[in-house]
C-alpha cells in the first residue's frame, strides 16, 4: 500500500509539473561526487556524510547503479552523468538512448530523486573527438524523457569549460571561439527551447595560476581588494568568479541567448599541488571554499545579472588519488577519503583531522575580510582628504 501511495503521488507530481520548466538545481550550493579513487567511502557512507553536511544537490559523472541506489529515499537530489564515451552510441541510435534512460533514470524514480542528466562533460573547446555527437545525444535523451513523460521532471544539461570562450576579460568582451560556434549555437537553440541553462565549470584557481602577474590572489579568493572595472558596462567586480560568470552571460548575449541562465557546475581550489602550483595550499583552498559558501548563501546575482541568483556545485567531495595529471588534480576534495575534513569551512567529517592543527582558526578568515574592507575604506578616505 505504501509503494502504491508513493507512485500515485509521483503521478500527481508529473501532472502538476507538466507546465513548469524543470530545475535540476533547486538550491544554491551543491557538490560534485567524483570517484576516480580506490580508497574513498562507500556510497552509503557518502550519503550519511552529505546529509550531515546538509548538502542536498549532488552531481555524478556517470550512472553507477550502486551509487544511484544509495541515494534512494534520502531526499538528496541527483544529476547523473552520461560520459563522453557514450555520446557516439546515444547520438546515433534513438533506441539506445531510450534504453539508457529506462535503465539508468526511469527505473530509480521516484525513490531516487534524479533531477537532471549531464550529457558529457567539457565536450566542446578541446579536441573535436566528441563534439559532433553532443547535440544528437542531447536530443535523443531529451526525446526519450519526453516519450516517458519525464521531460518535466528531469532536466538535460551539458557542462562547458572556459576553453569555449575567447577574450573573457573584461567580461563584456567575451565571445565564443570561432571553432566552437558551429557546435554551440544549435545546442543553445535547443536548450533555449527546452528551458535548460548554460552550465559552466569556472575555476578562479586556474585563472590565477595562469595569470599571476595580472590577477590579485585576493580577487580570486573573495577577499577584500580594489577589484576590477569593465570599461564598457562600467560595472565593478570585487571577485573573479562573478566576472567569469558575467563573461559567460556576455558570450550568450552576443550569440543571441541573453535570457539563458548560467549555472556553475564546477568550481573549487586545490589544497596541494606541484612545485609550480604554489597557490594550491590548504589555507587558500579553505579561504576560497569558505567565502564561496558565504557568497552563495547571500542568494544574489552578479553585477551584470543581479536578479539571477548564483548557483554553484563545488568540486569536489573527495581528494581522488587515481586522477591523472598535476598533483592539484588529486587534491580538490572538501573531505579526505576516510570522511575527515580536508580543512574547516563549517562541515563536520566522520573523524577529526590532524590537518586542522597546521591552519589558523576559521575566525581568522572572517577577521581578514573585515580588516581588508576597513583598509580599503581607509585608503579611499585618505585619498579624498588629500584632495582638499
Amino acid at each position: 500500500m505504501k509503494s502504491f501511495g508513493v507512485h500515485l503521488f509521483f503521478l500527481f507530481f508529473l501532472a502538476a509539473s507538466a507546465s513548469v520548466t524543470v530545475q535540476a538545481f533547486t538550491g544554491t550550493y551543491g557538490i560534485n561526487y567524483g570517484r576516480i579513487a580506490n580508497n574513498i567511502l562507500s556510497p552509503d557512507e557518502v550519503v550519511t556524510l552529505l546529509r550531515a553536511a546538509k548538502i542536498k544537490n549532488v552531481r555524478l559523472y556517470d550512472f553507477d547503479h550502486s551509487v544511484i541506489k544509495a541515494f534512494s529515499g534520502t531526499g538528496l537530489e541527483l544529476v547523473v552523468g552520461l560520459p563522453n564515451e557514450n555520446l557516439r552510441d546515444v547520438s546515433a541510435n534513438a533506441d539506445h538512448a531510450m534504453d539508457w534512460v529506462k535503465d539508468n533514470v526511469q527505473t530509480y524514480l521516484p525513490d531516487t530523486q534524479i533531477r537532471g542528466i549531464a550529457i558529457g562533460n567539457e565536450v566542446l573547446g578541446g579536441s573535436d573527438e566528441f563534439s559532433g555527437f553532443l547535440l544528437g545525444a542531447v536530443k535523443n535523451v531529451y526525446n526519450a524523457l519526453d516519450k516517458l513523460k519525464l521531460s518535466h521532471v528531469v532536466q538535460i544539461t551539458t557542462a562547458h569549460s572556459q576553453a569555449v570562450f575567447d577574450d573573457s576579460f573584461p567580461p563584456s568582451s567575451c565571445v565564443f571561439k570561432d571553432n566552437v560556434v558551429q557546435y554551440m549555437k544549435p545546442l543553445l537553440e535547443f536548450f533555449s527551447q527546452i528551458g535548460s541553462p548554460f552550465c559552466l565549470n569556472a575555476y578562479p584557481f586556474l585563472a590565477y595560476m595562469y595569470n599571476k602577474d595580472q590577477i590579485d590572489i585576493n580577487y580570486a579568493l573573495f577577499l577584500p581588494t580594489e577589484g576590477a572595472d569593465d570599461p564598457k558596462t562600467k560595472l565593478h567586480y570585487d571577485n573573479l568568479l562573478d566576472a567569469q560568470i558575467d563573461a559567460a552571460y556576455a558570450a550568450l548575449e552576443n550569440a543571441g541567448f541573453g535570457k539563458m541562465e548560467v549555472v556553475i557546475t564546477e568550481t573549487g581550489w586545490a589544497s596541494h599541488g606541484d612545485e609550480n602550483e604554489a597557490a594550491a595550499t590548504a589555507s587558500n583552498a579553505r579561504t576560497y571554499n569558505y567565502n564561496l559558501r558565504k557568497r552563495l548563501a547571500k542568494m544574489k546575482g552578479t553585477p551584470l545579472r543581479p536578479k539571477n541568483v548564483v548557483k554553484a556545485y563545488v568540486f569536489a567531495i573527495f581528494n581522488e588519488n587515481m586522477k591523472p595529471g598535476a598533483t592539484s588534480e588529486r587534491n580538490f576534495g572538501l573531505f579526505k577519503p576516510d570522511g575527515s575534513i580536508s580543512y574547516d569551512i563549517g562541515f563536520h567529517g566522520f573523524k577529526s583531522s590532524s590537518a586542522e592543527s597546521s591552519l589558523p582558526p576559521l575566525k581568522e578568515i572572517r577577521a581578514a575580510s573585515w580588516i581588508g574592507s576597513c583598509s580599503i575604506i581607509l585608503t579611499m578616505t585618505t585619498a579624498l582628504l588629500l584632495q582638499f
